[in-house]
Parts: structure tokens; sequence; C-alpha cells
């Protein structure tokens, strides 16, 4: 077993801040007690004196080697997670993405490949669904059971990612079934469309 003691730091918990020493023990906090009143023996001893003591942040929102556009994110599992770690992030959630006419399984098969062995933190999934259909529906409640609970699905990117309001009810009446959470990416894809191709027409390329 591997002791770490942290001493003298202000402690951010979600209920109040305090002056505490803080015992780690092979990974997890096993114990928070006021400075001094525990006398704790440690292989490692870090002195928090003037510095914040805070659990590690969650990004719920993350696109680690996804590809889009005909490019890729350009962090990978590894380089991402890795940043992540020095920033003091210590858990990610990533969009798994299914493929037009491909299974949601396939899809999170593709993400667990591509993230096994690579992250330096922890990880998980939200589910991208790109072709709400009967079969993909029924998968949303196996994944659920697997511990995959959050789906996204797109009003934008027609042709890749975008449902229509059928689709898009369909999803959330399965997940208020299976107890998921649906979340939109709410941009007007297919106004979003007219527009660029009237700004084409008259000329206008630029970014701005």
């Amino acid at each position: 077993m591997t002791r770490t003691l942290i001493t003298v730091g202000l402690v951010i918990t979600a209920a109040e801040e305090i002056h505490a020493d803080v015992l780690i023990e092979d990974g997890p906090i096993v114990a928070l007690a006021s400075i001094g009143t525990q006398h704790w023996t440690a292989e490692r001893l870090i002195d928090a004196t003037g510095k914040y003591v805070i659990p590690g942040g969650v990004d719920a929102h993350t696109h680690m080697a996804m590809p889009f556009g005909g490019t890729y994110a350009s962090d990978t599992f590894e380089s991402g997670t890795r940043a992540a770690a020095w920033g003091g992030t210590t858990t990610i959630i990533d969009f798994a993405v299914q493929s037009v006419g491909k299974s949601l399984g396939e899809g999170l098969d593709a993400w667990h490949a591509k993230a096994d062995a690579q992250c330096a933190i922890d990880y998980g999934f939200h589910m991208i669904l790109s072709d709400v259909n009967e079969s993909s529906l029924r998968e949303m409640d196996g994944l659920v059971a697997e511990g995959v609970s959050s789906f996204k699905l797109f009003t934008a990117y027609p042709g890749v990612f975008y449902s229509d309001d059928g689709q898009i009810l369909r999803a959330m009446q399965q997940a208020a079934g299976n107890g998921g959470l649906v979340m939109m990416h709410a941009e007007n894809g297919i106004a979003i469309d007219v527009l660029v191709q009237q700004a084409l027409e008259r000329g206008e390329t630029d970014p701005r």
C-alpha cells in the first residue's frame, strides 16, 4: 500500500472550503482531517501551504481523434488525456460516433479501440446517433445497461449527423423508457445550407 499525505492546503469539497490534511491510499482519498489533528504517516508528503486542493475535473465534452469534414481532431486519446491531466482534469467523456448505415455497437467498439491503453486518465463515452432507425433505437437500451447512458443527436450537418423531428422524438421516447439522456446539437442545418449556398452565389467566401 502506498500512502500520500497532502498537508495544510485549502481543501475545496462539494459542500465547503476547509484547511485540512488529506490522506490518499493507492489512489483514492481515504481520509480528511483538520490540520494537525491526525498523525498520519505516508511515503509521500506534499506541502500545499497557500494552495488549493481540489478534486480532479471532469470534462464532459471532448472529441479525441474524431474525423470530420475531411480532417481529424488534433488530439488523440494519448495526447489529449495527457494534456488534460496536466491541467487537473482526471476524467473525460468523449463522443463515440455511429456512422450512417452502421450500428451503435460498431461505433462504440471503434472508439474503444482508439482509447484502449492510450489514456492517462479515466474516460467514458456519450453515443452520437447518426442513423435513428428501429435497430439503433433498440440498441440504446443495451448501451444504457452497459454504462453509456447519454446520446447526442443533431439538427445540423445533413447527410452526416442530421436527424429530423420524427427521429429525434423517437430517440427521446426511447430514452424516456430506458433512463438515458438525450442532448442536442441544435443548429438549423437545413437553413444553414441555404444561407451558405446563397453566400457562395454572391461570391462571399471569407470566414467573416
